[in-house]
């Protein structure tokens, strides 16, 4: 059933070797293999996929999201290895580009090299 099936994600790149760079050396994603067609990486228990595409359109919202301990930390590891991050006029982000979401729990959204928007975030659900 798929309930209980192990989950695999994918993710357009247009250029599998910039996309293994950044997945592997600044992400810090474990390497699987390299194809001409795919970038395979594991992310915690969870396969991701970086499929080469000729062409295509990054959408406007996040495909790829990263749980993790600390936002703040991460934010400044990533930035540290040259990530940018993204800032939105329509939420108050703090001077780190982090948004502490109403509720409970933390975000901050960056891109990776072929414009797909992905996030460092934090859940209190996760962590409570």
């Amino acid at each position: 059933m798929v309930d209980s099936a192990r989950l695999v994600a994918f993710v357009p790149a247009r250029d599998i070797k910039r996309a293994r760079d950044f997945y592997v050396d600044v992400l810090g994603c474990g390497l699987i293999e390299v194809t001409p067609h795919a970038c395979v990486v594991v992310v915690g228990n969870t396969e991701l996929r970086i499929t080469h595409v000729e062409y295509f359109e990054p959408q406007p919202f996040t495909v790829l999201g990263f749980e993790v301990g600390d936002v703040h930390e991460e934010v400044k590891r990533l930035r540290g290895l040259g990530v940018e991050f993204r800032e939105y006029a329509a939420i108050q982000q703090e001077e780190d580009d982090v948004w502490e979401v109403p509720g409970g729990g933390q975000v901050a959204w960056f891109l990776d090299p072929d414009g797909n928007t992905l996030s460092v975030q934090r859940t209190e659900a996760a962590h409570a």
